[in-house]
């Protein structure tokens, strides 16, 4: 299929471009196979170019012989196209419709996309399991590197190496592998060198009505404990909802099976609860009523907050858990893509000082996010203005990146990383011109060799340049495990994402901005104090006149 085939009118000029926060331009618009162009003659005029697949949804409107389309996009903005002729107007609009919902991943912009930058560092080879194992080697030598799914044909989702105890061979994962949902065996996501507890994460036991029983995952999960040691199984599942699903197959591990194990079940919601969570609160943050209790009642209602609140909570019991009980903990839901990603996520930011560095928070969000199977694919393919019917969308990325969101917040000098690298990984999640987020897990990225034909976001962001204004100013690298408030009076709405385009947020950004250059000063003072204080006791040391009595 050529994009030529697609686009009706590839160019129109006297376009009129409505944007937040930017002054109205008069130009040219072009269509291109993956972009929106509007350029203006106008000097130091910021020209619009904007992915297809950053689209989510587009109305038209029409005054006469002027139509309007506006165009809501993935990252929450709005704006506004005045093009004259009705003609017009509606070829822009239905070629917009047809290039904005492509399926096939291969007519993708990254595919086509040619950096302009000198590419110093290949991301792709950036955050290898080899690499990660090899620190888990320096702390113990209990677990190996399995290449039981090199063909990922024992776990579809899986990536072809993953960490397992020692003393559990290849033949006896194959059989885990039939008796959890998906293949989802148990693997390591977590070694916690303070006391060498553990964090695992899986799908669900496929006990089913009759109450199945496989002796190799009860062995393969007692391989995890430490003698006269118990564990913690979090399922991300309700108790209700976890009984159900042994009528469709499913279930969860039994305390006659599982005597070493407490099992505790926390509430956090499936994806379509979320989709439908994230609509209403952008629907609420775009509401132009000027009503404080109306607002109030609208975000409430989205129970996006509530969401948040109970990830944070099940994160900081699974890290407690390890850190505080000095126990190994197993996590799974249902599939163990989407809220168990959350929570072992978010336990190792608690946990990990390793993992609130720049750097080391790409590794987190390879090892637990892309290379753990989360369909990014599936769940990122619309977002809350998409007039479609969901189908397996969900903002479940998005729900993490505001949970480090609120914990940066309440630790800002803990984190090397801005909020500015949250934003920047949710639009890239959503669309994007690097390939790491194409696909839903690491087989299709290799079916569609992405490695080889298209660029990674971490060559970008790795960068010197681009890692400097991703830089927290404020951080000092803080060895302690962090623990979070979830009191709601603590969790926030996320303005850097949910109020970015909306006018009322711009004045606390501005508050922000004039905080962060307290802070620097301040610090500054500090440190200036510190060094005159050194250089008296310096002073003393040398001149007994100079001693305090």
């Amino acid at each position: 299929m050529e994009f030529a085939e697609l686009i009706k009118t590839p160019r129109v000029d006297g376009v009129v471009l409505h944007r937040p926060f930017m002054p109205t331009v008069e130009g040219t618009l072009c269509l291109t196979g993956h972009h929106l162009i509007l350029s203006s003659r106008q000097d130091n005029t910021e020209e619009l170019w904007l992915l297809h697949s950053n689209i989510d949804s587009i109305e038209k409107r029409f005054v006469g012989s002027v139509g309007s389309i506006i165009v809501k996009c993935k990252d929450l903005r709005v704006i506004q196209l005045d093009i004259p002729g009705m003609e017009e107007c509606l070829n822009i609009a239905s070629s917009i419709e047809a290039l904005s919902t492509l399926d096939l991943v291969s007519l993708m912009y990254p595919f086509f996309y040619r950096p302009m930058f000198e590419v110093i560092e290949d991301g792709w080879n950036s955050f290898l399991p080899e690499a990660a194992f090899k620190d888990l080697e320096s702390m113990t030598d209990e677990w190996r590197l399995s290449e039981v799914n090199k063909d990922f044909s024992v776990c579809p989702s899986y990536p072809p190496l993953v960490a397992v105890p020692k003393d559990v061979d290849d033949d006896t994962l194959r059989k885990v592998a039939t008796f959890r949902h998906s293949g989802r065996f148990p693997v390591l996501s977590y070694y916690h060198k303070k006391n060498g507890m553990v964090m695992m994460r899986a799908s669900q036991p496929l006990t089913g009505t009759n109450g199945r029983r496989c002796k190799e995952d009860e062995k393969l999960i007692n391989a995890t404990l430490r003698p006269g040691k118990r564990g913690y199984i979090i399922d991300t599942r309700t108790i209700n909802v976890a009984q159900q699903a042994k009528a469709r197959g499913g279930g969860f591990e039994s305390e006659a099976n599982y005597p070493q194990w407490r099992r505790i079940h926390k509430a956090l919601e499936r994806s379509n609860v979320l989709q439908e969570s994230l609509i209403k609160l952008v629907e609420a943050c775009n509401d132009q009523s000027h009503s404080m209790d109306r607002w109030l009642s609208k975000l409430e209602a989205s129970n996006w907050q509530t969401h948040v609140k109970e990830i944070l909570t099940t994160a900081c019991l699974a890290a407690q858990c390890i850190d505080r009980e000095g126990a190994s903990v197993l996590v799974h839901g249902t599939e163990g893509t989407d809220s168990t990603l959350q929570v072992t996520s978010l336990a190792q930011i608690i946990l990990d000082p390793a993992c609130r560095t720049i750097r080391g928070f790409q590794g987190l969000v390879e090892r637990e996010w892309l290379q753990a199977g989360h369909p990014f694919q599936q769940r990122c393919a619309q977002s809350a203005y998409s007039n479609s019917k969901p189908r397996q969308e969900a903002p479940v990325f998005l729900l993490f990146l505001d949970c480090v969101w609120q914990i940066l917040r309440q630790f800002p000098c803990s984190f090397e990383f801005s909020e500015s690298f949250l934003v920047l990984l949710f639009e890239h999640a959503y669309a994007s011109q690097f390939g790491t987020f194409l696909g839903n897990s690491t087989a299709e990225r290799a079916k569609l060799s992405l490695p080889e034909k298209t660029v990674s976001l971490w060559s970008w962001v790795n960068r010197p340049q681009e890692l400097e204004r991703l830089t927290n100013p404020l951080y000092e690298a803080n060895s302690l495990v962090i623990w979070p408030s979830v009191a709601p009076q603590s969790l926030l709405l996320w303005e850097g994402v949910f109020l970015r385009w909306n006018r009322s947020s711009k004045c606390l950004d501005e508050a922000y901005e004039e905080m962060v250059h307290i802070i620097e000063y301040n610090k500054e003072l500090q440190n200036k104090v510190n060094t005159l204080r050194r250089q008296l006791a310096q002073l003393e040391t040398e001149d007994p006149l100079l001693q305090t009595p």
